[in-house]
């Protein structure tokens, strides 16, 4: 319940922070996500072996400065009954949630200088998720960000995030993964 309290006014201190609305530049985001959980270190195996029963991600981003930004993302999914979780085959359903803060760091333009069609970046970051229980999670990960237009308005992501959990070892399945998305992205 402590987590649960701690992780809820961590989440509104965040979203009180994007509601102050400024010059920056604000980008939204919605799409797909899929949640690897197989006990394994790899991000990689069998595309049976990923969750993605309700696979809803969306986010806000705010770009600060040169290159680095914020962004606030929600997802839902779901493992469905059968389903394999860190080696073990579920008797019943259950839903994903998860709520990550995560700073961004755009560094494509200095290996592609020419190519502003593409953005490269680098994220890491806190969440707060649920399977059966409740648990912190330390994030890492990148992506790749393709512009469709010109005025870099409408864009489709693709990214990966390592999710660590805090209490992994008392947990059971709320514990480390692989979250990956791919989402429209929409300048505000």
């Amino acid at each position: 319940m402590k987590k649960l309290l701690l992780s809820t006014l961590l989440i509104c201190i965040t979203l009180s922070a994007f509601s102050q609305r400024n010059d920056k530049e604000w980008f939204a985001s919605v799409g797909l996500n899929a949640i690897n959980s197989q006990g394994t270190q790899s991000p990689f195996g069998g595309i049976g072996d990923w969750a993605n029963g309700i696979p809803f991600s969306a986010a806000i981003e705010l770009g600060w400065t040169s290159g680095f930004s914020i962004e606030q993302a929600f997802t839902v999914n779901k493992f469905k009954e059968g389903d394999l979780i860190d080696g073990a085959t579920l008797t019943e359903d259950y839903t994903y949630m998860s709520f990550d803060t995560h700073a961004k760091y755009y560094f494509g333009k200095h290996i592609f200088p020419k190519w502003e069609w593409l953005d490269l970046y680098a994220n890491a970051g806190v969440g707060f998720f649920t399977v059966d229980e409740t648990n912190i999670s330390g994030n890492l990960g990148g992506g790749v960000q393709v512009w469709l237009n010109r005025r870099q308005t409408l864009g489709l992501r693709l990214q990966t995030i390592a999710k660590f959990a805090f209490d992994h070892k008392e947990s059971g399945f709320d514990n480390n993964h692989f979250q990956t998305h791919l989402q429209l992205v929409f300048a505000l």
